[in-house]
């Protein structure tokens, strides 16, 4: 099946404290966008790769592909004023039904080739594919009060990008009008009743917000070329 992915990368960058957006920043020698971009790429040189940032970034996001000599193919698309916005201009940006679209944060650019594979393979099967971490800390669930009650790690998961769809039915999943509820691609996917299946993600996909998590970065990368 046609593969294609869908990076949506809309931040402001206000929680990384920083006058230029979290997806430009540099780590590693170059922009965070850029490192996610290449990272579908080794996935599948030939799959389609759409980037949706704000609109008003794009002569910016070009004079950075010319400064860092940049050139993975990619297709540019206009973001909206939600992240539900931004993905629907980019899955409209696809003009095909048929096919598979891996929807994935921006500034994640530490996904696993693996994981990657593994959600166009489930998504294939089953309609979807959600990259999943399990919880390592005890965790409660605070009352209005203030008090607490000590819930099962072991039920829950930390949820991740991408997130992996068949087109056709995100497609028709984003028709509908947005939601508060609408915290991910996922739960726009279950709004039309039908089930996602999870896949086992990887800890260092972090999305980068802080600058420690900017350190952070830094760090997974001089270990990966040490």
């Amino acid at each position: 099946m046609k593969k294609y992915a869908l990076i949506v990368a809309g931040g402001s960058g206000t929680r990384m404290g920083s006058p230029i957006a979290k997806q430009y920043l540099p780590i590693g020698a170059k922009p965070v966008l850029m490192h996610t971009l290449q990272r579908f790429h080794e996935f599948d040189a030939e799959m389609d790769l759409i980037l949706v940032i704000p609109g008003s970034d794009t002569d910016y996001w070009k004079s950075l592909c010319k400064e860092y000599d940049f050139h993975i193919p990619h297709q540019l698309v206009a973001g909206g004023q939600t992240r539900f916005q931004s993905v629907k201009n980019g899955l409209n940006a696809i003009q095909s039904l048929d096919g598979l679209v891996a929807i994935h944060d921006g500034v994640r650019p530490f996904v696993h080739l693996e994981v990657i594979h593994q959600s166009f393979q489930t998504a294939s099967i089953t309609g979807s594919a959600i990259a999943v971490v399990e919880l390592k800390d005890s965790i409660r669930k605070v009352e209005e009060n203030g008090s607490s009650t000590f819930q099962n790690r072991s039920a829950y998961r930390l949820v991740q990008t991408p997130q992996t769809f068949q087109l056709a039915k995100i497609k028709q999943a984003f028709e509908t009008e947005e939601s508060p509820a609408f915290t991910d691609d996922a739960t726009v996917y279950e709004h039309q009743g039908w089930q996602v299946s999870l896949i086992p993600g990887n800890l260092e996909n972090i999305k980068l917000t802080t600058q420690d998590d900017l350190r952070f970065a830094t760090f997974i990368l001089g270990e990966k070329t040490s």
